[in-house]
């Protein structure tokens, strides 16, 4: 709470000065008695409510001086401005994505390895992944198509669970389309900031709050794949063209390695998987980087290295928002006013001496 003008509350003052020096008038323009036999008989009930008028005139005098000083509540608010980074995951689930992985000390399939790492990146982990919750981040898929299964959200808990439910594909669906996966992710990228204006314009029509202050500041696409392009309609090249087009960079992860079962029983077979130097020339021509991987550890020192890369900004302003409280107290003066005008025109009012 607090005043915006108290000075004005001097106004105080010179009200009780003035009613003082009233009353000391009023005292030594009193007529003196010898005798209270002669004076009239008591008064009635309204010439006893009389001085309310004053009363009256005075309260509304002195609602009306705070209210000039205008009282006003604060209350402590922090605005956050952000520039985010706008990040689209292709993620490969074709047939291969099932071969085995190490994951801590475990062994599980590729994508499900991608999937588990994913959530501490967007979530963060504690340690070395901060986590992404004020980015925006969706999720495209290829085998033999491209698919989108979640737009680009602020959400991370929604992330991990449309994530969790990605499945490999199989039969017909099978195959490599990484051109297909990375043309589908930059043209989601391309169009973010129009899909961000018509989803406030949505929230804000249906009485939602919409989260203010936050711009794309770069856009990234960080593509997960074990194999090579096998089919598709757009090559892997003229995806990246694409992507560069539209300034959006390319981190390609190669997923290598694999486990075969021999007489020895099974053995680990270092390399192979991801064709690495179309990755590679996919990477460069956006302006991104390519990385082979073999386990979750890997995988998850190159997640901490795109987070290097790709930070956002945040700016906190700290400000109070006062709200005036003066209305209530000129609707008192103004209603003492009014209500002393019209008793002195009715109940209480006097005859001219």
């Amino acid at each position: 709470m607090r005043l915006h003008s108290p000075w004005a509350l001097g106004l105080l003052v010179c009200l009780a000065l003035a009613l003082w020096g009233w009353r000391r008038w009023r005292a030594g323009a009193s007529a003196v008695f010898s005798s209270v036999e002669r004076l009239p008989a008591p008064a009635s009930w309204r010439q006893r409510a009389v001085p309310m008028l004053k009363v009256l005139r005075l309260a509304a005098m002195a609602a009306l001086v705070v209210a000039i000083a205008r009282p006003q509540t604060g209350v402590g608010r922090t605005r956050v401005s952000t520039e985010g980074v706008a990040l689209m995951m292709a993620i490969d689930r074709s047939g291969s994505m099932n071969e085995r992985m190490p994951y801590a000390g475990a062994e599980m399939s590729r994508l499900e390895v991608v999937k588990r790492v994913f959530s501490d990146f967007v979530k963060g982990d504690g340690d070395a992944l901060r986590g992404r919750g004020e980015d925006l981040v969706g999720i495209v898929t290829f085998a033999a198509l491209a698919d989108t299964v979640c737009p680009l959200v602020r959400d991370p808990d929604a992330l991990v669970a449309v994530a969790q439910r990605i499945e490999s594909a199989r039969g017909s669906m099978d195959g490599t389309a990484i051109g297909d996966g990375v043309a589908l992710a930059a043209a989601r990228l391309q169009r973010a900031e129009a899909d961000l204006a018509a989803r406030a314009k949505r929230a804000s029509a249906k009485g939602r709050e919409v989260r203010p202050d936050f711009t794309i500041r770069s856009k990234a696409i960080i593509l997960l794949t074990d194999g090579l392009q096998n089919v598709g309609e757009i090559s892997p090249a003229q995806a990246a063209e694409l992507a560069r087009r539209w300034g959006i960079r390319v981190y390609a992860i190669g997923i290598g390695g694999g486990r075969v079962r021999t007489a020895f029983g099974d053995m680990a077979i270092p390399g192979g998987g991801a064709d690495m130097h179309t990755l590679r020339t996919l990477a460069e021509a956006t302006g991104g980087r390519a990385w082979m991987v073999t386990d979750a550890d890997s995988l998850r020192q190159v997640y901490e290295e795109i987070d290097r890369l790709e930070k956002t900004k945040i700016e906190s302003l700290e400000y109070t928002d006062y709200s005036e409280n003066f209305p209530p107290l000129a609707r008192i003066a103004l209603g003492a006013l009014l209500l002393e005008a019209a008793l002195g025109a009715t109940l209480l009012r006097r005859s001219p001496a």
